[in-house]
């Protein structure tokens, strides 16, 4: 084994066995250490971390069924390895799947197989610490999930994912709109021990407040007037695993109330149901409001806001972090290059200049939906200013906007008719595709065959067709 041997954990009750197997572990090249019980056994885990952990179950004081239940309610420890003269296969399969073993071993214990469990437990441990710091070093580099940004301020954001992920503790994300605080839960969620369980979201305010109860806590058949089914609530949906309340500020205030209750007892009822569920839920919620003006207003709950807000996360809008401009650009072309099949590499100098003298309201989303009409107009190479919407920046004066969008403006003059419109825009369009007829027919919004009777049209009327004549649908 590379670098510093692996450390080892040997949890038994009876001393002869502990110290057998210690030295046998040790002659093999690991670092072995050992324990009498689980008690003692926490201790020593909570002083200093192991690689693999190897128990007996069967012990005085703390079991190794307990131990191990003890550790994934901390959020799960070193790979474990349990050995016992007590086995079955339905012991086994518990144990492995339920207790979060590595493997199961029955006494007497073959050498060769228990000393292939370790090798291999300890390497899927450095491979996950690995994977661990790979994922610090990238949120020092400026990502974290689908999260992007070096500015401070980002930075202040992903030591605060890092940090919270791991725990239990209810987090309430704050931002403006478009700013990504759903991408902070499901980041979050993702570095969690719950990773592998259900993200589910709730978005408060694009419900009727009628369905809000049966959304969260789901119904039984016959509860209301249209309940034909059983429906289950988000909160069973998200059991073992993460539930984000998206603009919790607009839930309804008698909603607000019953969601406290299952907050602090674990257990929701369905409506119509007698019989209350116990749910594992880790909640994370998000606004876009004013915290101080809902709490004033009695629009939030000051209870449910003390219950929610154990950590607060505030993203910081996209035109107080401008710096990060370049790096988001980057990133959102690689997602937007894989959506459209497009091979665009970067965008202009003078483009980026636009956008840092720019407020963005719409923030990383108004970037976004800027860059894919971008994107998509351009389809490989440079972004440039005739890729922007022709108003871009927003607030520019005509002259303005015709000065930045002056290669691709199509001039129809004042008395022009809408057919003449409509042809100058037709033909311009094909200029900018270089004729490529399905491009252009896709970035007028037309069906090629429209595109093809139109071309036809003004081909009849002046006796000769169009620039690029037939069979471009495929050039440029």
């Amino acid at each position: 084994m590379a670098g510093s041997p692996a450390r080892v954990l040997i949890v038994d009750d009876e001393e002869s066995q502990r110290a057998g197997l210690a030295a046998m572990i040790g002659s093999w090249g690991f670092q072995a250490e050992t324990a009498c019980d689980g008690v003692e056994a926490l201790e020593k885990l909570n002083q200093a971390p192991v690689d693999v952990l190897v128990t007996d179950l069967m012990m005085p004081r703390m079991d190794g069924f307990e131990l191990l239940r003890r550790l994934a309610a901390q959020g799960g420890g070193p790979p474990a390895v349990v050995i016992t003269a007590f086995g079955s296969i339905e012991t086994a399969v518990a144990t492995i799947h339920d207790l979060g073993a590595f493997w199961f071993l029955e006494k007497p214990i073959q050498p060769q197989a228990l000393r292939l469990l370790l090798e291999r437990a300890a390497s899927q441990r450095r491979l996950a610490q690995e994977t661990e710091r790979l994922q610090r070093q990238l949120s020092y580099q400026g990502v974290l999930g689908e999260l992007t940004g070096r500015s401070p301020a980002m930075q202040q954001v992903f030591s605060l994912i890092r940090q919270v992920a791991p725990t239990k503790a209810a987090v309430l994300i704050t931002g403006e709109s478009g700013t990504g605080k759903e991408l902070v839960a499901r980041a979050i969620h993702a570095l969690s021990p719950r990773r592998d369980g259900p993200f589910v979201a709730v978005n408060c305010a694009a419900m009727p407040e009628t369905l809000m109860e049966s959304e969260l806590f789901g119904h039984e058949k016959g509860a209301f007037t249209g309940a034909f089914e059983r429906r289950v609530g988000c909160f069973e949906l998200a059991h073992n695993g993460t539930l984000l309340l998206d603009e919790i500020g607009d839930m309804p205030v008698a909603t607000q109330a019953k969601l406290l209750r299952v907050l602090e007892d674990s257990r929701v009822r369905r409506l119509g149901g007698r019989n209350e569920i116990v749910v594992d839920v880790r909640v994370i919620a998000s606004t876009n409001r004013s915290l101080a003006d809902a709490l004033r207003q009695g629009a939030l709950r000051e209870d449910l806001y003390f219950r929610l807000n154990v950590i607060h996360i505030h993203l910081p809008p996209l035109r107080e972090r401008l710096e990060d401009l370049p790096l988001l650009a980057e990133a959102l072309l690689a997602e937007l290059n894989r959506k459209h099949g497009a091979r665009v590499q970067e965008v202009a100098a003078d483009v980026l200049d636009l956008f840092r003298a720019y407020s963005w309201p719409g923030n990383v989303r108004e970037l976004r939906n800027v860059l894919e009409r971008a994107v998509v107009l351009a389809g490989e190479g440079t972004i440039r200013r005739e890729h922007l919407p022709w108003n871009f920046p927003p607030g520019a004066s005509v002259r303005q906007a015709a000065r930045i969008e002056e290669p691709g403006v199509v001039r129809v003059p004042l008395g022009a008719t809408l057919e003449d419109a409509e042809k100058a825009l037709i033909l311009r369009t094909l200029q900018f595709t270089g004729n490529n007829k399905t491009r252009a027919a896709e970035i007028l919004g037309i069906s090629l065959k429209t595109l093809h009777n139109k071309l036809k049209e003004y081909a009849a009327g002046h006796g000769s067709a169009p620039p690029g004549g037939p069979g471009t649908e495929d050039a440029g």
